[in-house]
C-alpha cells in the first residue's frame, strides 16, 4: 500500500479530530464500563451501527476510520465502513476500558460500615449516603441489575442464606430516585426453581413494592465471553443482561461456605455464571478471574444475620448471628476483606481475597484504607 503523503495525512488528522469530537457529544460515558457495545463509523457517517460484544468472538473486531478519503485521493461514501489499514484503530470495547481496581473519588471513604439499630433501610441509606449518594452510582436513565444472593427455595431470610430482603428493597428503591430508566433484580438459584425462590426468600415482594422488577435468568442468555486478565479462566458464560447493564449492585450476605470458606462479594459472582462446578477447581483464582470481567459498580454486604456455619443453604437457626452491620464499598475485594474480620478470620485466609489483590482488583490493607463506621439508631 502507498504511504500517505505529507498533505494526506494532515488531512487524515483534522478529519480522526472531527470525528472524535463528533462521537465525545454524541455518547456520555455509561455509568458502568461493563456496559457492552462497539461503535462503528466513518466520519460524515450519519447513522452509526452499534454491535453488542458480550461475545467478542461473534462479531469482527471493529474498527473506526478517521479520514475522509482514502490514500489515493478518492472520497469514502457516506455510511461506509470500508476498512484503510494505514488509517484505521480499534474501539475500545469494555476488555479495553475495564479499570484494574475501584476507583474511590477524592475524599470519599474507601468503605463504610454502618451498623446499629432494627431498621435494614435506614442502614442501607446511611452507608450510601456516606459514599456521596446512590447519584454518585446511577446516572438518569440507568438500566441496573441488582445480584443478591437467592441461592435456594428452601428456608426464608431467618436462616441468613438468602440475603435481607428489605435491603434489596432498600437499594432499589434508591436507584430509582436517583432516576435510574429501571431496576431488575436476579439470581440463579441451584435448589428449586427461581419463581420459588424469589418468593420464599421474601426478596420478589420487597422487589416488587419498591417498584422493580424480577427477572428469572434464562439459560439461553448465557453468552460466552472472553476474560482478557484471566489467568485460570480465559472465557466463561455470562449472563448476558448482566454484561450490558449500565450499572451493577453486588448484594450478597454474609455467610459460611464449605468450599470457599465464606460467600462475600467475589463468590456471589457464580450467580451470573453458568458451569459454576468449573469453578469450584481453584476457586480463588478462578473467582478471582470472574470478579477481573463483571466488576460491579458497587458492592453491598448484608451482615443483618450471619450464617456462622452450615453454609451455603444453612437450615439451622443456632448458627445464625445478627449483628444488624452493613458493608459498602466500590472496592469488592475490600468489602470482603472487612467482612472476613467479622468472622474472625484475616483477609488473606480467603483464596480469592488473595488473588484479587495479587491481581490488582482491590484492597485488603484495611489499615491503610478510609473506613468509615456509622452507628444507626440507639
Amino acid at each position: 500500500m502507498k504511504p500517505l503523503t505529507r498533505r494526506q495525512f494532515l488531512l487524515s488528522m483534522i478529519a480522526g479530530a472531527s470525528a472524535m469530537a463528533v462521537t465525545a457529544c454524541e455518547h456520555k460515558k455509561p455509568a458502568n464500563p461493563l456496559a457492552t457495545a462497539t461503535r462503528i463509523s466513518v466520519v460524515k457517517s450519519l447513522s452509526p451501527t452499534y454491535i453488542p460484544t458480550t461475545n467478542p468472538e461473534s462479531v469482527p473486531t471493529p474498527t473506526r476510520v478517521f479520514q475522509a478519503t482514502k490514500p489515493d485521493g478518492s472520497s469514502l461514501q457516506q455510511g461506509s465502513t470500508e476498512t484503510i489499514a494505514q488509517i484505521v484503530t480499534p474501539v475500545p470495547t469494555s476488555t479495553d476500558t475495564f479499570p484494574a481496581t475501584a476507583i474511590t473519588p477524592m475524599g470519599s471513604p474507601d468503605l463504610v460500615v454502618a451498623r446499629g439499630g432494627d431498621d435494614p433501610e435506614a442502614l442501607v441509606r446511611r452507608a450510601i449516603a456516606a459514599m456521596g449518594g446512590m447519584e454518585q452510582f446511577v446516572s438518569k436513565g440507568a438500566k441496573v441489575v441488582v445480584k443478591p444472593n437467592i441461592c435456594t427455595a428452601y428456608h426464608s431470610y431467618e436462616y441468613a442464606s438468602t440475603t435481607n430482603p428489605w435491603v434489596v428493597g432498600a437499594l432499589v428503591k434508591m436507584c430509582l430516585e436517583a432516576g435510574a430508566g429501571n431496576v431488575t433484580v436476579m439470581d440463579y438459584p441451584f435448589g428449586g426453581s427461581a419463581e420459588e425462590a424469589y418468593a420464599i426468600s421474601g426478596i420478589k415482594e420487597q422487589v416488587e413494592a419498591a417498584g422493580g422488577k424480577m427477572a428469572v435468568m434464562s439459560s439461553l442468555k448465557f453468552i460466552e465471553t472472553q476474560i482478557p486478565k484471566g489467568e485460570k479462566i480465559k472465557k466463561w458464560p455470562i449472563y448476558e443482561d448482566v454484561m450490558t447493564a449500565d450499572v451493577l449492585i453486588n448484594v450478597p450476605i454474609a455467610k459460611d461456605h464449605g468450599l470457599a470458606r465464606l460467600t462475600l462479594g467475589m463468590k456471589n459472582l457464580m450467580g451470573v455464571v453458568q458451569n459454576r462446578e468449573g469453578l469450584h477447581s481453584s476457586i480463588g483464582q478462578r473467582l478471582a478471574d470472574l470478579t477481573s470481567r463483571v466488576y460491579p459498580t458497587l458492592t453491598v454486604i448484608d451482615s443483618i444475620r450471619m450464617l456462622l456455619y452450615g453454609g451455603p443453604t444453612g437450615g439451622d437457626l443456632n448458627a445464625v448471628k445478627k449483628i444488624d452491620t452493613i458493608i459498602a464499598s466500590r472496592d469488592i475485594v475490600a468489602a470482603d476483606s472487612y467482612t472476613a474480620t467479622l468472622f474472625m478470620m484475616q483477609p488473606d485466609e480467603l483464596s480469592y481475597v488473595k488473588a484479587g489483590v495479587e491481581m490488582g482488583l482491590g484492597r485488603s490493607d484495611l489499615q491503610n484504607l478510609r473506613v468509615e463506621e456509622i452507628t444507626v439508631g440507639g
